[in-house]
């Protein structure tokens, strides 16, 4: 059954000064709220890993963000932001980001009452001649609602990862309220980020340096990775005031058949950094349970964990996904996911989060609440009170789960 949640019972008094508008000097420099039965207390964050539980597996997102804002002009001066969300043709990010010449995507338009259906020039106030060369111009192709098919196209033999890196912005977080500045071309990524296709940094990640990895490892705590590219549906507040009425926005994860292979064998505590990291390895149950029933993987849907009893054990959820992948002769599942985690979840892999702390009203914040049992509020007001730096630029937290 689909629960029947007030969006109003989970908002609190953000005041604008509590945000984090830039990165500390050091990434590793931030707080640390450590939540568990004893409730919330403060540290540092240099000191994660003396709270991690022995023989963890640790598990991190390792998507890259792309400089997915291009900012174009009109000839009639008209300014049009467009933002890329998702890959339309090619439809694979490996293969979008390597195709050269043209290209199409899903993306939110700015200012789109003034786009006329002409084809659009790259604005280029700094005279970038590398930009004139390219000659990079956008054609709307067809509207879907809130979003539009876009059609780039530019010259010379480039693939489209160095077009985005010439021409494009780094999509920073709208509650900054500023513009993207060079700090954030380092800062808004984390320091393991490989696979491109993020138009958000998983943000939880941003805290990490060398230093406290490698005193993780000394720890003898098992570090692994999965991918999920995080879409703009992130920053999307929930409007309806029942959470039953928000719909959530499909995200792409990749994860391979070693990593879960090294999840059944291991017997420790599984540590998630950050919601994204939750949302993949919970979705990959149901993923697990579909080719149980069906002989084959298909994507999660966002109520899906809610809609009956589930009588598979996790092992055998993953197990069936490991059989799937051999059968196929695959090495990595590449699937979707739109779950969405809300108090009366029951989580099945995730035992501790690492994580900032996020909007009010927000689907994050259902998630920290199911993830607390319900208590939430008082890790958000304990912050509150104790000057944490909030947002993607702010503080971090060490949740252990409460049923």
């Amino acid at each position: 059954m689909i629960p029947q949640i007030h969006i109003e019972d989970y908002n609190y008094s953000l005041p604008d000064e509590r945000i984090a508008k830039y990165p500390l000097p050091e990434r590793d420099h931030s707080r640390l709220l450590v939540y568990d039965s004893d409730g919330p207390r403060s540290d540092s964050f240099l000191n994660l890993s003396s709270y991690l539980p022995e023989g963890a597996i640790m598990v991190f997102n390792d998507t890259k963000v792309v400089p997915a804002r291009l900012h174009f002009r009109r000839q009639s001066g008209a300014h049009i932001e467009i933002f890329c969300l998702e890959p339309v043709s090619p439809k694979e990010y490996v293969s979008m980001f390597a195709v050269s010449g043209r290209c199409r995507w899903k993306c939110i338009v700015g200012n789109i009452k003034k786009w006329k259906g002409d084809i659009l020039s790259l604005y280029n106030p700094s005279g970038d001649v590398r930009i004139d060369e390219m000659n990079l111009r956008a054609e709307l192709i067809e509207r879907l609602g809130e979003a539009s098919v876009v059609e780039f196209s530019w010259q010379h033999d480039l693939p489209f990862s160095q077009v985005l890196d010439i021409c494009g912005r780094v999509p920073i977080p709208p509650y900054l309220n500023r513009e993207t500045e060079d700090v954030d071309l380092e800062r808004y990524q984390t320091l393991y980020a490989r696979f491109r296709g993020s138009v958000a940094a998983p943000t939880a990640g941003l805290h990490f340096t060398e230093k406290v990895m490698a005193d993780i490892s000394n720890r003898g705590i098992s570090v692994e990775t999965v991918c999920l590219h995080v879409g703009a549906g992130t920053f999307l507040p929930v409007k309806s005031s029942l959470v039953s009425g928000h719909s959530m926005h499909r995200e792409p994860f990749v994860v391979s058949a070693k990593f879960i292979e090294r999840l059944l064998a291991g017997s420790g505590k599984v540590v998630a950094v950050g919601t994204t990291s939750v949302r993949t390895l919970e979705s990959l149950y149901y993923v697990g349970v579909k080719c149980l029933e069906n002989g084959f993987p298909t994507d999660v849907e966002q109520w899906e964990p809610y809609q009956r009893d589930y009588v598979y054990s996790v092992s055998e959820a993953l197990e069936a996904i490991l059989k799937y992948l051999r059968d196929n002769k695959l090495t990595e599942l590449e699937i979707g996911t739109k779950i969405i985690i809300v108090p009366g979840y029951r989580f099945k892999i995730v035992d501790v989060l690492v994580t900032n702390f996020h909007q009010p009203q927000s689907t994050l914040l259902l998630l920290i609440s199911a993830f607390v049992g319900g208590d939430w509020k008082s890790i958000y007001d304990y912050a509150l009170a104790n000057d944490f730096r909030f947002l993607s630029y702010g503080d971090s937290s060490l949740l252990f789960r409460r049923d």
